[in-house]
C-alpha cells in the first residue's frame, strides 16, 4: 500500500532545534540556509529538457529552544522540524512532477501562528521571502541551465512565489512556462502576473481556492482577480466533473473515490466543490469546516501533473 506525503500544514511543537540560533528584532532566528549546501534542497533530476520549482507551505508551528525561548521560524538544519517540510516536498514531486526536473529549497518559513494577525504576517514573511529569493538565484545560476521553467508554490509558498514573480527579470520571465499560485488571492495585474485564460496559454499565473460553499472562505477571503477551474481549465462557472479519492491521508487502494461537481463562483473567485464526502481536515488557528485548503493539491493532482506537462510542451514547441 503506497501512502504519499502531502502539504497538510502540521503543527510542531516543543522540538530541539539542532543549530544556532541569533535574536533579531526580539525574535529568535534560525541559522541561515546555505543554498550551495545540497541537504538544503530536494532535487529530483530527471535529464528534462524543462524544470519545476516549488516553495512548500507552511508546515511548522511555533517550538521551544532548550532554553525556553519560542521561535517562529523552521529550521532547516535540525532533522525533526526538516522532516514535515521533506514530506510535502515529496509528496508533490510525486503527485505532480511527472516528467519535469524538480527543485524545492529549504526555507526559514514562518510558524503557523504568524498568520493570525496581518501584522505578525508582514513582520516575518520578509525572513522565509529572503530565503526563497536567495534559492531561486542560485537556482538560476548554477542548476537550470537555461531550461524553461513552471514556478508554483502552496499557501506561505505562494505568497513567496508572487513576490519572486514581481522581482523577475524580463529574461527570466521569457522562459516562465507558467506560475502556479495555489491557495492564496491575487489583488491584481502585473507586468508579469497574467491571468491564465485556457489549458495551454505559457506566461501565465494559474490560482484558485477549493469550499463548499462561498460562508467557508479563509479568515480575511478578499476575491482573487485571478481565478480558474483546474478541471476544465475555464474562468467561467461552467461546472466540471472530478472523480477522484478524497483524502491524502488514506492509501488510495483504502478509498471509494467520490464524484465531485466543481465550478467557479465567478462572483467570490471560489471554486466550489459539491460531493467531497471525507471527513474535513481543518486547517488549525485560521481554517473551517468546508474549506478544503489542504486538499488543493490532493484533489486536482492528476489535472496538476498533466496541465504542467502541457503548457511545458507547448512552451518547448515555441
Amino acid at each position: 500500500m503506497k501512502r504519499y506525503f502531502l502539504p497538510t500544514i502540521v503543527v510542531v511543537c516543543g522540538l530541539w532545534t539542532s543549530c544556532q540560533t541569533r535574536q533579531t528584532a526580539n525574535e529568535w532566528v534560525p541559522a541561515e540556509p546555505d543554498y550551495q549546501d545540497s541537504t538544503q534542497w530536494y532535487i529530483t533530476d530527471r535529464q528534462a529538457a524543462a524544470d519545476l520549482f516549488y516553495i512548500i507551505s507552511t508546515e511548522t508551528g511555533d517550538y521551544q529552544l532548550p532554553d525556553g525561548e519560542t521561535c517562529h521560524y523552521a529550521d532547516t538544519y535540525g532533522d525533526s522540524l526538516r522532516l514535515p517540510l521533506y514530506g510535502e516536498m515529496l509528496g508533490v514531486d510525486t503527485l505532480v512532477s511527472g516528467y519535469l526536473n524538480y527543485y524545492s529549497p529549504y526555507y526559514r518559513q514562518c510558524s503557523l501562528q504568524s498568520f493570525e494577525s496581518d501584522s505578525l504576517a508582514a513582520a516575518r514573511m520578509p525572513l522565509a521571502l529572503g530565503d526563497v529569493r536567495r534559492a531561486f538565484g542560485h537556482y538560476l545560476k548554477h542548476y537550470n541551465d537555461g531550461r524553461p521553467f513552471i514556478l508554483a508554490g502552496f499557501s506561505q509558498g505562494a505568497h513567496i512565489m508572487m513576490e519572486l514573480l514581481k522581482e523577475m527579470d524580463n529574461d527570466t520571465y521569457r522562459r516562465m512556462i507558467a506560475a502556479y499560485a495555489i491557495g492564496i488571492t491575487i489583488p491584481g495585474a502585473d507586468s508579469h502576473i497574467v491571468a491564465a485564460k485556457g489549458a495551454d496559454d505559457t506566461g501565465v499565473t494559474i490560482c484558485y481556492n477549493s469550499v463548499r460553499d462561498t460562508g467557508c472562505a479563509m479568515r480575511g477571503w478578499s476575491k482573487s482577480s485571478i481565478a480558474i477551474n483546474p478541471v476544465n481549465w475555464m474562468t467561467d462557472g461552467t461546472p466540471a466533473t472530478l472523480i477522484t479519492e478524497p483524502s491524502p491521508l488514506l492509501p488510495v487502494d483504502e478509498q471509494r473515490k467520490d464524484t465531485m461537481t466543481v465550478h467557479l463562483d465567478t462572483t467570490s473567485g471560489l471554486l466550489i466543490v459539491e460531493g467531497f464526502t471525507a471527513k474535513d481536515y481543518v486547517l488549525p488557528l485560521l481554517g473551517q469546516e468546508g474549506n478544503y485548503h489542504t486538499r488543493e493539491i490532493w484533489l486536482y493532482r492528476d489535472q496538476l501533473r498533466e496541465n504542467m506537462a502541457l503548457r511545458a510542451s507547448k512552451k518547448l514547441s515555441l
